[in-house]
């Protein structure tokens, strides 16, 4: 018998071969094969939420939490965005083989880079099964092959996925193993995939702290890590009130799960009172459950009081803390030190102060008058997103196809020799 060790060495040696192999593949190939994996995902819809309902009526007998729940459902919009995802990155630019502009050396010989695949990507990821497709097209399209591993909760949906990703492989010519799904819930796989070495280039984790944890101790591979999303809404002195509350209301119950969902509203104390009692009775009504500051509870009854645990988790559920501020140097302090580096927004009208805070808070996205569930690639125009990086070093934020490639130099001559 196989072990399973056996195995997922016959899959990092497929991958790697792939990985050949799709350095020859042509734009043509690879907007052919997204185009064909949009068209299986549309017309094998019924079979899919049927694989997917296998794994929700697991995961209710279990009592997984209704944040993870909505990660794990395969809904008609979910398919919907993956359908118009493959569309937009088939459509997108090959990014392999574009030449950086070159430089003459004074020797007449020319210098430039060329944007080339990372080679085999890892990809380890917990409850989302649309992750399968959005990785999918990403990798394909930006020349590299992928090992996926998602969640054992998500099984029966990403083997359905895979199903459809090798379908889109066939229809343009392109080597089945380009994309590997995982078929074993042995947590052991994971530990035998950040390790190999030999076969991975760079291991990408989606998933809680604990997963990355693991990861971050164990891998022996690189990682692109996707860190948990704190967000937070600064309301600053100058902020439009009317869109205020509905930038914050959006924020945090566009859907509770998404890592880009505000977890923390910060409040400049010279528009609290005129603010918060209305917005949070609007969150109340939503059913979220407020915890704030003494200075929220004197103006919110309901609101339970805040812990330093409070200001330092992300809750993915209906779940919001508070804190009234007194000034933009205060908001920034309190994002540095209980923030992730995710994403996060100051609503203002002040030019000044919208620059300050875009300037000055280390996130891997900032906005202005915007909701943090806007962090996302498909809403970046990425197509899809690979994760949300909250690395320095290779990409950071949402990572699209230019961070699943690198450069490499390449020179030309006419004989020059050094001297």
């Amino acid at each position: 018998m196989t072990t399973l060790q056996d195995s997922m060495l016959t899959i990092g040696q497929r991958a790697r071969q792939a990985s050949r192999a799709m350095l020859r593949a042509t734009g043509a190939q690879k907007a052919q094969a997204l185009i064909a994996m949009a068209h299986a995902l549309g017309e094998q819809r019924a079979a899919l939420q049927a694989a997917n309902k296998l794994d929700l009526e697991a995961a209710r007998a279990r009592n997984i939490e209704p944040a993870l729940l909505d990660r794990l459902t395969l809904s008609d919009r979910s398919i919907d965005v993956m359908i118009e995802g493959l569309r937009q990155i088939a459509a997108m630019p090959d990014p392999v083989g574009g030449l950086t502009a070159s430089t003459v050396r004074p020797n007449g010989m020319q210098v430039a880079q060329m944007r080339v695949p990372l080679g085999v990507i890892g990809i380890i990821y917990e409850s989302r099964p649309n992750v399968t497709i959005d990785a999918a097209a990403l990798c394909l399209k930006s020349g590299n092959a992928a090992i996926l591993r998602g969640g054992s909760e998500a099984l029966h949906s990403n083997l359905a996925l895979g199903r459809v990703v090798q379908q889109g492989l066939a229809a343009a010519g392109l080597p089945a193993n380009a994309v590997q799904v995982i078929d074993t819930p042995d947590r052991a796989a994971v530990g035998m995939l950040i390790t190999m070495t030999e076969h991975i280039d760079v291991i990408i984790p989606r998933g809680g702290k604990s997963l990355i944890k693991r990861l971050a101790e164990e891998a022996r591979v690189p990682m692109i890590k996707h860190l948990d999303g704190n967000c937070h809404v600064y309301i600053d002195a100058n902020a439009d009130l009317v869109k205020a509350s509905d930038i914050a209301f959006n924020a945090k119950t566009y859907r509770y799960g998404v890592c880009g969902a505000m977890e923390t509203l910060l409040v400049h104390t010279s528009v609290a009172q005129s603010l918060l009692p209305a917005l949070a009775k609007r969150f109340i009504d939503h059913g979220v459950e407020l915890r704030g500051c003494p200075v929220v509870q004197s103006m919110v009854p309901a609101a339970l009081p805040a812990t330093d645990e409070d200001w330092g988790t992300e809750y993915l559920g209906p779940v919001l803390a508070i804190k009234v501020i007194a000034s933009m140097n205060e908001a920034i302090a309190h994002i540095e030190r209980w923030g992730s580096g995710h994403t996060d927004s100051i609503v203002t009208k002040d030019i000044a102060s919208a620059q300050q805070f875009q300037r000055e808070v280390d996130s891997s996205s900032v906005y202005v008058n915007l909701p943090t569930c806007f962090a996302d690639g498909f809403e970046y125009g990425l197509g899809a997103e690979i994760g949300i990086s909250t690395n320095r070093l290779h990409a950071r934020g949402p990572v699209g196809l230019e961070g699943l490639t690198t450069l490499k130099w390449v020179l030309q001559g006419n004989g020059q020799i050094r001297g």
